[in-house]
């Protein structure tokens, strides 16, 4: 009793918050699923009368809520329950009857609830596809309306339904089955009939269905049913439809215009009128057709819509291919339009787009004339002075034809009168731009292609946006470079495409556009190289600025699915090459071929990193920074210098980087780059004043391979201004020295030049006042050359006559200060060094 309670309270709750639309019809369903479970739960052996009436209904219910939100399957076993109960229900009422009057008035009871249980069957059978338990129960459904008249009318309904539903799933035979049950259904009680007009309805569907079915094997059938609909009511639709179905079946011309006639008393829109003529015109019914349309002005003589019925005509005359007669009406049309009877906006509007079209596809067949013709009949519409954006793109229209004609002259009056039209407008700069460079007006072009790159970069306004997409701006540049190019002007191309590159998305036409304006720099560079002429300035940042545009590119995420990893590093390998090949170029200017050696290996980071990219790599850095080293050595300002040098470390810290990558990947024992590293980093850091050299050098002296030449140019560079560091320098200078004497055979040419320089560095010249350590490690530098000298014939005697005289000129010093002992030592080492001379000895002597 308690669940059977809880269950009814649970629907009553369901039935009063759907009412309130606090829920939806699917948790409508499911609750009452819920409660009508319940309640069949709760069933005892021999539950009275107004139990299975409750399960009755709510049996019912819940099938139909299933049924309703598209879940026929889940209904069925509730409308079985519900027919279940019928039973029980009259059989119950029969045990308690007194007679057969009884009998007859308990059955009449039940079978309107037997009624609505079949005809939701038969809705849960069509959604199922079950056609034939469909048929069964509408049939059993049909074998009560004797009893049930009332019910004639949805039965009728429901069928129809079923019809549509059939029908919009092309299930023809189904459709027409269903069709033609309501109909019948509809006929059976006319006091509970449908009404003509649903029958009508009904009919014409059913003739609909017949046509699309097989309009060949079914056309009787179909027309029999459109003659039916428009006995029971005529409708315009019915009309249509039995034109439609003449036309199909291939009928005379006779019988068409009968069914015309049959329907000329019947008021109908103008819009039908037209379209009927249209439907007639469409299946060559040229005679039936223009004599039906000639007949229209005639039923809307005071509509202001009799325009329409003229572009009609218009526009069937030229899909008939009969030109001249549409030129007469248009002429007639434009005549009309200056004598009081001017078509409304809408219909002129039209007007002018069929005039577009028919010179718009005369100009794609290049008869430029009769383009011009049919665009002058257009700018007949217009008033002098008229501003308007349509006037100016038909005069941008005109001007391209009158450009094909050679035209010229006509061709700048009619960009003139776009630009007085709109002067904003990127297509008319365009135009502008083509004239330009017909006439080889370079400065013109060029002015044109700016403006239109301004235009490029402005938001669309709203009128534009609905005639041009996003990406109109860089189409018009590319075909202003391409229309530069076909004509030779490479000045008016290399400004095209340098706005164009800014403005294009498609990552593939973008890398084109750079690509094309990076030959053509180059072409210009190749040749103002051979003239010998200096290479402009702003040309070299253009170029550049190219290549920092390409790597950038490069460097976004491209959403573009067309534009793959591979083709990114194709793009890449090219534009690093190419940038690799002006770095050489520039040979004769150091700060552009730096630039290119940067850019090339920026390029280059985004191909993948196999040997030759490396050395590639490498290679970039050690040039660029060998470039700032050399700009540094030149007279600049001592900030500039601490530029270039600060810029050269940073390329050299980036190429150590890589070398050790590279050096993984083979033997390069011969390879220069460990020594170049070293001494460009020395350079950079001394010339910096760097407090972290002395590190550097530490490392340096522990190497055991380094070599002699190696260490004579650090102890160069130790005291190239503005470094001063000859404490590095004497310690370079006796490490080579050392190794020197370490050689199998001395190189006394070399050997001598060491300790040349050792000399110079310990003994400077016109100091008298020395430390007696100091003049102690030169005597023994002067030995060392001694017994050098003293083992070979190759040193050369001007090194041995500089020897003798810094000996000589010591020892005076020394004198000259009362130091006698030292100046007799000093002046004898000198003449030790005298008996090694040759021609110059006597001289001397």
């Amino acid at each position: 009793v308690q669940v059977e309670e809880a269950a009814v309270s649970l629907w009553n709750w369901t039935v009063t918050k759907h009412t309130g639309a606090v829920i939806n019809d699917e948790q409508r369903a499911k609750l009452r699923f819920v409660a009508c479970r319940l309640i069949c739960l709760c069933e005892g052996s021999d539950p009275p009368e107004g139990t299975i009436r409750r399960q009755i209904l709510m049996s019912m219910k819940t099938g139909k809520g299933w049924i309703d939100i598209g879940k026929a399957d889940l209904a069925d076993g509730f409308l079985e329950n519900a027919m279940n109960s019928i039973e029980k229900l009259y059989a119950k009422l029969c045990e308690g009857s007194d007679g057969e009057a009884d009998i007859h008035v308990h059955r009449a009871d039940v079978e309107k609830s037997l009624f609505k249980v079949l005809s939701y069957q038969a809705e849960s059978a069509v959604a199922q596809g079950d056609f034939q338990k469909a048929v069964m129960c509408v049939q059993r459904c049909k074998d009560m309306l004797m009893k049930l008249p009332k019910e004639t009318c949805y039965l009728s309904i429901l069928c129809y339904n079923f019809g549509v539903e059939t029908y919009e799933q092309k299930r023809y035979e189904q459709s027409s089955f269903w069709l033609s049950q309501s109909y019948d259904i509809g006929k059976m009680d006319m006091k509970c009939s449908v009404g003509k007009e649903m029958q009508a309805k009904v009919l014409r569907l059913l003739a609909t269905t017949y046509f699309e079915w097989d309009c060949s094997l079914y056309l009787d059938k179909a027309l029999k049913a459109i003659n039916l609909a428009n006995q029971e009511n005529l409708h315009p639709a019915g009309f249509f439809l039995k034109v439609k179905i003449l036309l199909k079946s291939g009928a005379s011309d006779e019988d068409i215009n009968s069914a015309l006639a049959e329907f000329m008393h019947l008021e109908m829109s103008l819009d039908f009128c037209l379209n009927t003529a249209k439907l007639l015109l469409e299946h060559g019914r040229e005679s039936v057709g223009f004599d039906f349309l000639k007949s229209v002005p005639e039923r809307f003589e005071s509509s202001p819509d009799l325009g329409k019925i003229t572009l009609l005509h218009i526009e069937f005359l030229l899909q008939n291919k009969r030109e001249l007669l549409a030129k007469q009406k248009i002429e007639e049309v434009i005549i009309g339009h200056y004598t009081g009877k001017q078509l409304l906006p809408e219909a002129l509007n039209q007007l002018h787009i069929i005039l577009w079209d028919r010179a718009a596809k005369h100009y794609e067949e290049k008869s430029y004339s009769e383009a011009l013709h049919w665009y002058n009949y257009s700018a007949s519409f217009y008033t002098p002075g008229q501003i308007d954006q349509n006037l100016a793109k038909l005069q941008r229209n005109m001007a391209s034809c009158y450009l094909h004609l050679k035209q010229v002259d006509k061709a700048k009056e009619a960009v003139k009168e776009a630009e007085r039209c709109d002067p904003n407008s990127i297509f008319t700069k365009f135009s502008v731009y083509k004239i330009a460079v017909m006439e080889n007006d370079t400065d013109k072009a060029v002015e044109a292609v700016i403006e239109m790159g301004k235009l490029a970069e402005k938001p669309l306004q709203h009128e534009e946006k609905l005639r041009v997409d996003k990406n109109t701006g860089s189409n018009l540049l590319s075909l202003a470079a391409h229309i530069a190019l076909e004509n030779d002007q490479q000045i008016v191309a290399i400004k095209a495409l340098e706005y164009l590159s800014e403005h294009l998305q498609d990552c593939r036409q973008l890398f084109a556009a750079l690509k094309c304006l990076v030959r053509l720099m180059l072409s210009k560079v190749m040749a103002e190289n051979e003239e010998k002429r200096w290479v402009p300035l702003k040309n070299h940042f253009l170029m550049v600025d190219m290549f920092k545009l390409s790597h950038k590119k490069l460097g976004e995420t491209f959403t573009e699915d067309k534009f793959t990893g591979d083709m990114r590093i194709l793009e890449a390998h090219w534009f690093r090459k190419v940038a690799w090949n002006l770095a050489v170029q520039f040979k004769d200017s150091p700060e552009k071929m730096r630039d290119f050696f940067v850019l090339s290996f920026k390029l280059s980071q985004f191909c993948p990193s196999d040997k030759a990219v490396l050395i590639a790599q490498k290679t970039c850095l050690l040039m660029a920074a060998a470039v700032d080293l050399e700009m540094g050595r030149q007279k600049v300002t001592p900030s500039e210098q601490a530029e270039l040098f600060s810029g050269a470390l940073q390329h050299l810290q980036t190429c150590k980087e890589i070398w050790k990558i590279l050096k993984l990947t083979g033997d390069f024992a011969k390879d220069p780059t460990e020594t170049l590293l070293l001494l460009y980093e020395f350079e950079a850091r001394s010339k910096l004043n760097d407090p972290t050299l002395h590190n550097l050098m530490e490392s340096v002296w522990e190497q055991p391979q380094i070599e002699i030449k190696t260490l004579e140019i650090i102890a160069s560079l130790a005291m190239e201004s503005p470094a001063r560091y000859p404490v590095l320098c004497k310690k370079a200078l006796k490490s080579a020295l050392n190794l020197h004497r370490k050689q199998p055979v001395i190189d006394a040419v070399k050997f001598s030049k060491c300790l040349h320089s050792l000399i110079n560095i310990s003994l400077p010249s016109g100091l008298t006042d020395l430390d007696t350590c100091v003049l102690q490690e030169v005597w023994d530098y002067f030995e060392d050359a001694l017994s050098v000298v003293s083992s070979t014939n190759a040193y050369p005697e001007m090194e041995i006559l500089w020897l003798m005289t810094r000996a000589w000129n010591t020892g005076i010093f020394q004198y000259s200060v009362g130091k006698y002992k030292e100046a007799e030592q000093w002046c004898g080492l000198g003449m030790r060094f005298l008996n090694h001379l040759g021609s110059l000895k006597k001289s001397y002597e």
